[in-house]
């Protein structure tokens, strides 16, 4: 196997753990919040379309159903950005408002990440 292989696969094996630390919600716990009506209220949206965040949280579930052997590369490619939005936003921090019902919290659950569970 060469260098290039093993790096490549090592990015593989990598960037799947971040995605599955950083998404703490189960495909069942994430497609239940994005049928809600706070999840489809939060998030940069251009008109009435859907926000970025929600059709991201669509794709995450289809991501956790998905086998491992069968990611693509464009699957990983979406992981990574999931993780990137993850961290920022969790560096952010929520305003000053309850935290349990901010836009901070709701946007992140579009994400796959509950910051409210340990």
């Amino acid at each position: 196997m060469s260098s290039k292989t093993e790096d490549s696969d090592d990015l593989r094996r990598q960037t799947i753990h971040d995605f599955r630390e950083c998404v703490n919600m189960s495909a069942a716990e994430l497609e239940k919040w994005l049928a809600s009506d706070d999840s489809r209220r939060v998030g940069q949206k251009h008109g009435d379309a859907e926000s970025v965040g929600h059709h991201s949280g669509r794709r995450i579930v289809e991501l956790l159903h998905r086998p491992n052997r069968e990611l693509s590369e464009d699957d990983l490619a979406h992981m990574r950005k999931v993780i990137g939005y993850i961290h920022r936003h969790l560096a952010q921090g929520p305003t000053k408002s309850d935290p349990a019902t901010s836009d901070w919290r709701y946007s992140l659950m579009n994400w796959g990440h509950d910051p409210q569970k340990s």
